[in-house]
């Protein structure tokens, strides 16, 4: 009877380190999933980077006084064509006035298109976003969908060709 038992006992154990799995932790299961800790870059001044974003931002400052003023006129003359026939000359007028302000919002595109280049230039060179740069691009891009959209405010607004 102890022999049976010990046969027993012998084939349980036996058996428990074969097609069972353990229940302790697997090292898989031991690992941690927490993202590396990455120290802050420091930023290194640019004075020639700033200069540019300076002058661009001068000159997205004029195109939008000057879009303004010529929105107002064009504005003016886009309710006074309204009702008229297409090439009327209030018609006229106020197209080549719609005109003017897509000049003027193509030098704001342009503006924005130079600070892009900045913005990749830095990126293909390895270097970290540059605060300032991020701030007058985002401000640049707001100022061109303002001015998309006013144009084609009032481009609805004209009797359609």
């Amino acid at each position: 009877m102890i022999a049976g038992f010990t046969l027993i006992a012998t084939g349980c154990a036996e058996r428990s380190k074969g097609p069972y799995p353990s229940l302790l932790p697997r090292p898989i299961e031991s690992r941690g999933d927490a993202e590396p800790v990455v120290a802050p870059v420091a930023l290194e001044p640019d004075p020639a980077l700033d200069r540019r974003i300076t002058e661009v931002g001068a000159t997205i400052n004029t195109a939008k006084k000057d879009f303004a003023t010529a929105a107002t006129r064009a504005q003016a003359l886009a309710k006074a064509a309204q009702g008229q026939a297409v090439g009327s000359d209030r018609w006229i007028e106020a197209q080549t006035a719609l005109a003017e302000l897509d000049a003027f919002r193509a030098t704001s595109s342009a503006a924005l298109t130079d600070l892009e280049d900045a913005t990749i230039a830095r990126a293909a060179a390895g270097k970290p976003p540059y605060p300032s740069l991020e701030a007058a691009r985002d401000a640049a891009q707001a100022e061109l969908d303002l001015q998309t959209k006013r144009i084609e405010t009032l481009q609805a607004s004209m009797p359609a060709v």
